[in-house]
């Protein structure tokens, strides 16, 4: 019995050995920077919204087209064959035939000189490409923090399962400490059975841990096409930041005027009031400065039978004023009063929502922070109890539970703490993007955090 647990406390030691040498942070880890490059380079999301991006900004273009000057040119080649009588004279009542070739072309030029709706669309077209790079801005944003999530998400899941299993080793240490006082008399069977079911219980939840650790792999995996070898990991010694400036109403206004999502609907409200404008422009009349240019030529005129060249040039004003188009045109306008009316609401909606982000980021640092502290106290607390308690337990004043539950408080202790710095950390960065201010250059700052010393 003795070699059996001598045997098993061999094989659990090699195990936490392992996965101390599987989570350490070697020279070759990747950080957080590290996978945001990756990640920028091979997302899927981000890759659809930077040909978004392009996209969105060929409105401009688009728009200024409307104002500037239409060029077209127009040719064109017939064969023609007239059969004609004359009804007097020498020849009448016998049919000629006259074949012939004629040929021209056409150049046209057209330049608007008032046409509201071509205005109108061209002011709509600059907050079209504002809210394309508002969208853009917005996609970086949450690349940014999609990675931080995935990355923390991961380092949690290696530090419950790190946890576990030297929780499980300790178990398995008092394990054999309890079978060995029993088989001297100086413990019960019951410090054996509570040993044995404590251990039977952290094997379930090591498979759990290695479980959740595999999918939060996965999820990193997806983001960046690989898996890196292995993850820096935060400083042991972390002092964590609080917010700059430390006043919640100062974020929330910032997030008020300054959050993509609210940008992206002021530019959906400044498109909708234009297309309003451009609706009513419908009722108004257009004027263009038209001009032609052109050449026609015939082999056999079908009148004279006399080939002939001709050149023609023509300039002027077209003016047109609509009288009736069936109601088309003010159902569109009522259309765009009430889009209009949407984005209004759309806009007031995301302020609001951005300033929630904001007041629930905020708290979530400060808070944090305060939660990071008491653990780490309670840590230390933690550990000092251990101490006792295996004292006690040496010298008979403890029973074996005692260690057990003091065990599991410093293992559970350790992993809120590790959970809670991360937690805050993405709070910090959640904070900065509800502002609309979060850049690589945040997540830098984050990024000197980790390390192995």
């Amino acid at each position: 019995m003795q070699n059996q647990v001598d045997v098993f406390n061999f094989r659990q030691s090699a195990a936490v050995l392992v996965c101390a040498l599987a989570f350490a942070a070697p020279a070759r880890s990747a950080d957080l920077l590290q996978i945001f490059r990756d990640a920028r380079a091979n997302d899927a999301a981000y890759a659809s919204a930077r040909a978004a991006l392009e996209a969105g900004r060929e409105k401009l273009p688009q728009g200024k087209a409307l104002l500037l000057p239409t060029i077209n040119l127009t040719g064109n080649s017939t064969y023609n064959e007239v059969d004609s009588r004359l009804r007097s004279g020498l020849t009448a009542g016998q049919w000629f035939n006259r074949p012939f070739n004629s040929n021209g072309y056409t150049l046209t030029l057209s330049q608007p000189l008032y046409r509201m709706q071509n205005w109108t669309q061209y002011e709509q077209a600059e907050f079209q490409v504002a809210q394309s790079e508002a969208v853009f801005g917005q996609a970086s944003q949450d690349l940014i923090l999609r990675v931080s999530q995935v990355y923390f998400d991961v380092l949690a899941s290696q530090d419950s399962l790190a946890t576990i299993q030297a929780q499980k080793a300790a178990i398995a240490e008092q394990l054999a400490q309890a079978r060995r006082n029993f088989e001297v008399g100086t413990a019960t069977i019951t410090d054996t059975h509570e040993a044995q079911a404590r251990f039977d219980l952290s094997t379930s939840q090591e498979i759990a841990a290695q479980n959740d650790l595999e999918f939060k792999q996965r999820a990193l995996q997806q983001l960046i096409g690989r898996y890196p070898e292995s993850l820096a990991k935060l400083k042991p010694k972390l002092q964590l930041s609080p917010p700059q400036p430390a006043v919640m109403e100062t974020w929330t206004e910032s997030a008020q005027r300054q959050n993509y999502a609210v940008r992206v609907q002021e530019a959906g409200f400044e498109i909708a009031s234009r297309e309003v404008k451009r609706s009513r422009a419908g009722h108004l009349p257009t004027l263009d400065v038209v001009g032609t240019y052109g050449t026609t030529s015939a082999g056999n005129s079908a009148a004279s039978g006399i080939g002939s060249d001709q050149k023609f040039t023509t300039i002027g004003l077209q003016f047109a004023v609509p009288i009736y188009s069936g109601g088309g045109v003010n159902s569109r306008i009522r259309e765009a009063i009430a889009s209009q009316d949407k984005s209004r609401a759309d806009l007031e909606n995301s302020r609001r929502q951005a300033a929630l982000a904001a007041r629930q980021s905020y708290l979530g640092v400060t808070n944090g922070m305060a939660q990071v502290r008491a653990l780490e106290q309670a840590l230390l607390s933690s550990e000092t109890a251990l101490a006792s308690n295996k004292l006690g337990y040496e010298v008979g004043v403890r029973i074996n539970i005692d260690v057990l539950n003091s065990q599991q408080q410093v293992f559970s202790t350790q992993r809120d703490l590790s959970k809670a710095r991360y937690d805050t950390l993405l709070n910090g960065l959640r904070l900065k993007a509800a502002a609309g201010t979060l850049s690589e250059a945040d997540l830098e700052e984050v990024n000197r955090l980790l390390g192995s010393d």
